[in-house]
């Protein structure tokens, strides 16, 4: 894989949508304050990520980077914090800025609702992201 044109943030419902017009900086989760970076996928990524860590979820917010513009600022790294190149198996971009993310970075926002018949499965809702062109590499 050659590197992506974007990367993707997925947020929690439970944090409320992105304002719009998009702060300067949204709060960031829990576990990017734990880790001191901001945990990011690229679009073969998200439905696994979705299925994974989202998977109780009915919403989520589905944040786009340009990633030209955070290039310089992303680790291709993989769940034990080892370096790797975008397309490794389980490797994943993580942003290391201080943990800013707003409108600097955030190039386009979607909300993602999952199908209740669905099978409890992200393959459906994301379908039409993939369609309409928003949820690319």
């Amino acid at each position: 894989m050659t590197t992506p044109t974007y990367i993707y943030k997925i947020v929690h419902s439970s944090a409320g949508p992105p304002p719009d017009p998009l702060p300067d900086r949204l709060p960031v989760s829990e576990l990017d304050q734990k880790d001191g970076f901001i945990h990011l996928s690229t679009a073969k990524q998200v439905e696994g990520t979705l299925n994974r860590y989202f998977s109780s979820e009915q919403t989520v917010y589905l944040l786009r980077l340009d990633y030209s513009s955070v290039k310089d600022l992303i680790k291709w790294e993989d769940r034990q914090g080892a370096e790797g190149k975008p397309g490794d198996d389980w490797v994943f971009p993580h942003l290391y800025n201080g943990n800013q993310l707003g409108k600097k970075e955030i190039e386009s926002v979607k909300t993602s609702e999952k199908n209740q018949a669905a099978d409890d499965k992200w393959e459906e809702a994301l379908s039409s992201l993939v369609s309409d062109g928003w949820l690319v590499d």
